[in-house]
């Protein structure tokens, strides 16, 4: 495929894939496990999913190895099998789309805060993110993507590990923000502007936005980004936030509601669009109708 990049820099508009967990648990992944265990155990599950996502529009498949850093799998015994893990992701992945979307190689937090705050030296957290994303490239990925991140520091670690592996690889990354009466900040009292330039500077290709908030909100966040971004932005939205029911959590921001949100956002430049928790093969077929009506709307040049 043509490297995303080069779509990007001509304006195209691009649509990503949705939430994991929910499809996985419809496949036996239990309660309290982590995901990346399916990747050991049934990585046709994978497969299965990346091709509905395909079906639905999505031009983004995204690994099963948010969790996949070793430091993450230390919490669950099973750091050794990092690198089966997510090599085993990426292969799923490709089978089911081939050269009809790109690969994204998941990397999220390792779980651990990083000193003074926590216990963590950042060279430890380096060496993790190094591992995973050495293992996600070996693969053949074509999108490294750290995403879900609350600490900058610990998001430019992981930049960092993927630039000095591949230079050229094109590197995403996407922050979680609360809304306050002062703005948007991350947990650790980064601002959108600051976030901004600081994933720039440390050698992200793409920044953005993803997970903690429902697509009405990440229309605000979305909007301050690109008053600060000098590159192309991201936004994955939740499905709303999750609400209690008798049967358990679910996410009540319907598919039309949150294509209708991302449609918003394609008018004041976001070119990558998609979902996170709560949205499903559903959601991402209405974002993808949402932009194909959108780009028919637009004057031929």
């Amino acid at each position: 495929m043509e490297n995303i990049l080069e779509r990007l820099k001509r304006g195209d508009i691009i649509v990503g894939d949705g939430a994991l967990g929910t499809l996985l648990m419809q496949r036996g992944l239990e309660e309290g496990n982590p995901p990346e265990t399916i990747n050991l155990t049934e990585p046709q599950y994978l497969e299965e999913i990346s091709s509905i996502y395909l079906e639905a529009g999505a031009e983004i498949i995204t690994t099963n190895t948010f969790g996949a850093t070793s430091l993450r799998l230390q919490l669950f015994s099973l750091e050794a099998e990092t690198e089966r893990i997510n090599r085993t992701a990426v292969s799923a992945a490709r089978k089911a789309v081939g050269d009809r979307a790109y690969v994204s190689g998941s990397v999220g937090p390792t779980a651990k805060l990083l000193k003074p705050y926590g216990d963590t030296d950042p060279e430890e957290a380096y060496a993790s993110y190094r591992q995973q994303i050495g293992a996600l490239i070996s693969g053949g990925i074509d999108i490294v993507c750290i995403e879900t991140m609350t600490d900058l520091t610990e998001t430019e670690l992981a930049v960092k590990a993927a630039r000095d592996l591949n230079p050229d690889i094109p590197v995403m990354a996407t922050v979680t923000f609360r809304k306050t009466p002062r703005g948007f900040f991350t947990i650790m009292g980064n601002s959108i502007r600051e976030t901004a330039e600081r994933l720039k500077n440390a050698g992200a290709n793409i920044i953005g936005s993803n997970c903690g908030n429902g697509a009405e909100i990440m229309v605000e966040i979305a909007w301050k980004l690109m008053q600060y971004a000098e590159l192309p932005v991201a936004i994955q939205s939740n499905a709303g936030l999750p609400v209690h029911s008798d049967d358990g959590l679910f996410y009540p921001e319907t598919p039309e509601f949150v294509a209708e949100k991302a449609a918003a956002m394609l008018e004041f430049g976001v070119q990558i669009v998609g979902g996170c928790c709560g949205t499903g093969p559903e959601h991402i077929r209405a974002i993808r109708k949402a932009v194909d009506s959108y780009l028919q709307s637009k004057p031929q040049i």
